[in-house]
């Protein structure tokens, strides 16, 4: 997957809650990835934290 730029990521989700009965993941991270594809953690390009997740 492309994102702004346009180098290859690996595109982490973790952290799941539970809000009102749907799984969400509270953290996105997206490593550029290395030659084995795997990612390079040292190279963080995109990183999204949520909290206090409500519906209305």
């Amino acid at each position: 997957m492309n994102i702004a730029g346009g180098f290859a990521a690996a595109q982490l989700a973790s952290d799941h809650v539970r809000v009102y009965g749907i799984v969400l993941p509270t953290k996105r991270r997206a490593d550029t990835r290395g030659p084995d594809r795997r990612p390079v953690l040292s190279m963080q390009m995109v990183w999204i934290d949520l909290s206090d997740i409500r519906f209305t």
